[in-house]
């Protein structure tokens, strides 16, 4: 993240020539909107002058002021690299404010500072580092997206049966003028899909960076003729897309997680958080696994996550603890998809570690390695649908607060939408099965 000031702003964009600015900001599901405008009215923007009819955006109608306002963050400031550098293009992410000039109730980057402000008060600061996961696949000849992969490489593999590499050197090298730290990028285990890691960074920074890479990585696939999309599950006989989130706590320049002593090298405070997250685990898969689809990949044969347990390498657990020194010590969250709106899935997180450090919870035993024992009766498997995380959120009074009643509510009702919808349809699968037996 830059220091940028809007005066420093201001200045760049008449360096570098920029004649469009882009402000960025997010739906209630993370999705990422905008409005655009030429240089001649930054000034007026970055002053949160810039109104929007806010009436269809999800997350956001039903407000009874309809306009509302976008306020630029300075410190996100970028210039679109794949733009022509005559006439440049530039972005800025924007919370939403009200007329009133106070932050909109529905705006989930102005929540999660306040839950970043809240753990502040208690003496800690987040951060977060991710690896994401996606598909790329081919388009017909109308430009459609189709579900044939761009190739039927796997894990590591290099050209020429990795036909993604160029694509995804593409990705890094804009993610890298973008100001992104990549750690690495490789082909994953499925036909088609890749993965690329992000060094770790303050919450609200990587929740910015999280919802910007999903941007470029499909803006970049486009541009090579093909469709990268983040779907947790698009392929039945694949593994899906996961979208893992590295956590540390810190208190000042110290990770709040490493302790020397003891068998785990976790300090007590460790502990804890992980009790916070387990014990809200179902609620927060409606957060962080947000699509009717997100359930098809948490399930035993899928190496994807399954139980609300931790463990160093039992890779059943929503949580991982890899083996790190000292500073370098995270927990790692493996039920996350990179379909979840980054700013809440980072809170709901937060929100719940910091619950378990406060009442000093003590979380269950840790799995060991592909434990198949008694212990896994002892564990809660995840929701096994998106209905079941729905009415898990609904009863969880942690959450309900953290969110507020404006996001708690709009979210839950759009997504039992959603679930309804789902519910009421014929499949295919359905059809084949039963049209001619029955």
């Amino acid at each position: 993240m830059n220091t940028f000031t809007a005066a420093d702003v201001i200045e760049k964009a008449q360096d570098y020539n920029v004649k469009f600015i882009r402000l960025q900001f997010t739906d209630i599901y993370g999705v990422l909107k905008n409005i655009a405008i030429t240089v001649e009215e930054l000034e007026q923007a970055l002053e949160g002058r810039i109104p929007f009819d806010s009436s269809v955006i999800e997350g956001f109608m039903g407000n009874k002021e309809s306009d509302i306002y976008l306020l630029p963050d300075p410190t996100t400031f970028k210039i679109f690299p794949w733009r022509p550098r005559e006439g440049a293009v530039a972005r800025l992410i924007c919370d939403v404010y009200t007329p009133e000039n106070q932050p909109f109730a529905g705006c989930s980057r102005s929540l999660l500072k306040n839950v970043l402000k809240e753990a502040d008060q208690q003496g800690y600061s987040l951060q977060v580092g991710t690896e994401i996961e996606f598909f790329l696949f081919n388009m017909n000849e109308q430009g459609k997206p189709t579900t044939v992969t761009h190739d039927k490489a796997g894990y590591c593999d290099l050209t020429p049966v990795d036909l993604g590499e160029n694509a995804r050197r593409d990705m890094v090298l804009t993610l890298e003028e973008m100001g992104f730290s990549i750690a690495t990028s490789h082909h994953e285990i499925s036909p088609g899909q890749h993965e690329i890691s992000i060094r770790a960074d303050n919450a609200l920074a990587m929740a910015d960076k999280i919802a910007t890479f999903k941007f470029v990585v499909r803006t970049i696939a486009q541009r090579h003729g093909l469709h990268a999309s983040f779907m947790p599950k698009p392929l039945v006989q694949h593994s899906g897309s996961c979208m893992n989130l590295h956590l540390s706590l810190w208190q000042g320049a110290e990770n709040a997680f490493y302790q020397p002593e003891g068998n785990t090298g976790l300090s007590q405070l460790a502990h804890s958080f992980i009790a916070g997250i387990l014990h809200n685990a179902n609620a927060i898969c409606a957060i962080t696994n947000p699509l009717v689809n997100s359930y098809k990949r948490l399930v035993p044969s899928d190496l994807a996550p399954f139980l609300a347990a931790w463990s160093d390498e039992n890779r059943s657990t929503i949580i991982r603890v890899p083996a790190r020194n000292d500073q370098d010590t995270i927990l790692a969250l493996r039920n996350p998809d990179p379909t979840t709106n980054p700013y809440l899935a980072i809170a709901v997180l937060l929100q719940s570690g910091l619950d378990g450090v406060g009442k000093e919870m003590t979380p269950p035993e840790k799995l060991a390695e592909n434990s198949n024992n008694s212990l896994l009766g002892k564990h809660l498997h995840l929701p096994s649908n998106l209905g079941e995380a729905l009415t898990a959120l609904e009863n969880n009074k942690l959450l309900a607060t953290m969110l507020g009643e404006r996001i708690y509510k709009t979210y839950l009702e759009a997504k039992w939408r959603e679930w309804d919808e789902f519910q009421s349809e014929i499949h295919p699968w359905e059809l084949e099965k039963y049209l001619t037996y029955y």
